[in-house]
């Protein structure tokens, strides 16, 4: 299985301000810009890390998932979350032919935590041997700072500002997010239960 982003969050779409503010850096001065690409910088490493900690996607974006067979006949649980929309599904042979689903045959489940790509049949196209589903959606909770959850927004600033300020720190020891942190990205984590997929 293969995750891959086909958009990346636009420069413009960073809370570079609210990041600024956070940090309680100077305002009024003629240089002011000057370190918004190493605080963009920063900001994508916590959106990254939030992300994988939560198995959400904050901003809006397109992705492509791969994978070389469903988990159930009837339906395909997607590995992140919020999805809004799933673009296309296609199943591509060992050949490297691909042939598009009908959008009549499958549709999507949301769920906070764990959306679903479900068969409107009896089950989902078949992929052949040595081949593979590819499966392209909308994920995110939307195009701007403001759509993101209020308490998730404030752990990204918190462990942004964290990142920044042991940007300088060589010991090589690995620590674990801040508490603080932890506390408000842990109701947004999947947890599964008895083997649940």
């Amino acid at each position: 299985m293969e995750l891959v982003d086909l958009t990346t969050t636009p420069f413009e779409a960073l809370p570079i301000e609210a990041f600024k503010a956070h940090l309680r850096l100077g305002t009024g001065f003629a240089d002011d810009s000057l370190q918004d690409d190493l605080l963009a910088g920063y900001l994508r490493a916590t959106l990254a890390a939030v992300e994988a900690r939560t198995g959400k996607v904050l901003f809006e974006r397109v992705l492509q998932w791969r994978l070389s067979r469903w988990a159930e006949y009837g339906h395909q649980p997607l590995p992140v979350a919020p999805v809004t929309a799933i673009t296309s599904v296609g199943l591509r042979d060992v050949e490297g032919n691909v042939s598009e689903v009908d959008t009549e045959l499958y549709g999507l489940e949301r769920d906070t935590h764990r959306p679903r790509l479900f068969a409107k049949g009896s089950c989902l196209p078949s992929i052949s041997e040595d081949g593979e589903a590819v499966v392209s959606f909308t994920a995110g909770f939307g195009a701007s700072w403001d759509d993101i959850p209020a308490d998730m927004q404030q752990a990204i600033l918190m462990l942004g500002a964290h990142y920044y300020e042991h940007r300088h720190e060589m010991s090589g020891v690995v620590k674990a997010m801040p508490f603080g942190v932890v506390s408000l990205l842990e109701p947004y984590r999947n947890i599964r239960v008895l083997g649940a997929r």
